[in-house]
């Protein structure tokens, strides 16, 4: 049985304000599409699991490849907020480095997967995703690379290339992590990569 199958439609006929709506949509449409994909979802599937008829859904959102991007938007922007926080949260680098590997490990733990949408998405070939997607990539990357700028003065374009190397190894071994059903805990498992990256940018001095 799908986990679509599992989980009951949401009772019709509830009046919603327009915001607590829209939110009640997306989750639904999260739900649809991390369980289905972009492809095999459908608008009817999602109005059923949200609870409501398909004009209403219409009424928020045009179409499935709008609602898509809507949910990516809100999820790209949560892995950014991720990232930043944990940069932010301590001015000792090797924790900084710590606190951003657990950032990517945290955000695809989350129950939701909605991780799956913006590094699993089967939407990839569509531009507009793909822009958001890479856009995602390059600005957590940025905000690693304006510390690490910051801290060593090496020139950005090294900078960069150096964050986007660390935050390559984070999202991938998070979600081989994952995949690999959490062998360890999550606080080992990003302590682990966490050492690894940390042995390779320590060695460059601070100015």
């Amino acid at each position: 049985m799908t986990a679509m199958e599992q989980t009951e439609a949401r009772p019709r006929g509830t009046r919603l304000p327009r915001r607590a709506r829209r939110t009640q949509l997306l989750g639904a449409a999260q739900e649809v599409f991390v369980a289905h994909g972009y492809h095999a979802a459908a608008m009817d599937d999602i109005a059923e699991r949200a609870g409501v008829s398909k004009p209403v859904l219409y009424q928020h959102f045009p179409g499935k490849l709008d609602l898509y991007l809507a949910l990516l938007d809100q999820h790209c922007e949560s892995l950014l907020n991720a990232v930043r926080t944990a940069l932010a949260s301590t001015s000792d680098n090797k924790q900084r480095v710590l606190a951003t590997m657990d950032a990517y490990f945290a955000y695809v733990e989350d129950e939701g997967g909605a991780f799956r949408l913006v590094f699993e998405s089967d939407l990839t070939n569509e531009p507009a995703v793909r822009e958001r997607v890479d856009k995602v990539s390059e600005d957590c990357a940025k905000a690693v690379s304006e510390v690490i700028g910051e801290d060593t003065k090496l020139p950005e374009e090294q900078a960069m290339l150096l964050a986007m190397g660390l935050c390559g190894m984070a999202q991938i071994t998070a979600r081989y992590w994952l995949s690999a059903g959490q062998q360890l805990p999550r606080d080992a498992a990003a302590k682990l990569i966490a050492s690894l990256s940390w042995r390779g940018i320590a060695g460059f001095p601070m100015q």
